[in-house]
């Protein structure tokens, strides 16, 4: 009888209840299983919370990268890594990088956009308009579903407001631009779009359907 990888409600299960069903479909040894419980320094049931159908953890050796002077400052650089000589490499490279001043690098702030948009509108230009023209309390709406992150500095800082004509229609579509300090910033700027859609249809007289983190991170 041929074995099916479907296997419904797996992700219920708890990690030791879903080892014993990988090893009869894989034909794992009791040693295997045992090689794949070894977390090491991982707790199992925290390994459990940060992914879905966690059956282990796969530890690799932890080196120290030397040499690094970035931005004129010293930095030793960890690298989790199995593949040989990729840390000695780095390392050299460093070493040769080093004596013509370092490596130097800068970056723009970390704003993600957040879209909402509007359509079945009269006149476009003039919501297009309305809705720069209420920009503060819009920001404020936005920020207060984020306390946390306004806090460290983060939160909606600016909006744009763009018309695009469309088969069905012309769109309105509004830009938060939501500095999202050290997180990717999905949840925070999908909960920004959610907070003032509701706000972006009162002011200008439309529909919003979408309301969502954009893709484009430039």
């Amino acid at each position: 009888m041929s074995k099916s990888s479907q296997l419904s409600g797996f992700y219920k299960l708890s990690p030791k209840e879903r080892v014993k069903l990988v090893q009869e479909f894989a034909d794992l040894t009791d040693e295997e299983v045992s090689l794949l419980q070894s977390t090491g320094s991982l707790d199992l049931n925290l390994a459990n919370r940060m992914i879905e159908n966690v059956v282990g953890a796969f530890p690799v050796p932890l080196g120290i990268a030397v040499n690094f002077l970035v931005n004129n400052h010293d930095y030793l650089i960890p690298m989790a890594i199995e593949e040989p000589s990729v840390v000695a490499a780095a390392s050299y490279a460093a070493k040769m990088v080093r004596d013509g001043g370092g490596f130097h690098a800068n970056s723009t702030a970390p704003v993600m956009i957040g879209q909402i948009q509007a359509v079945h509108i009269k006149d476009p230009y003039a919501a297009r308009m309305a809705i720069l023209a209420a920009k503060e309390e819009i920001l404020k709406k936005a920020n207060e579903q984020d306390p946390m992150l306004v806090s460290v500095g983060g939160g909606a800082k600016d909006l744009d407001v763009k018309v695009i004509n469309s088969m069905t229609g012309p769109m309105v579509i509004t830009e938060l631009h939501v500095d999202c300090r050290d997180v990717m910033g999905a949840n925070a700027v999908n909960t920004m779009a959610e907070a003032v859609a509701p706000l972006i249809e009162r002011i200008t007289h439309g529909r919003v359907y979408l309301r969502i983190i954009s893709n484009l991170a430039s």
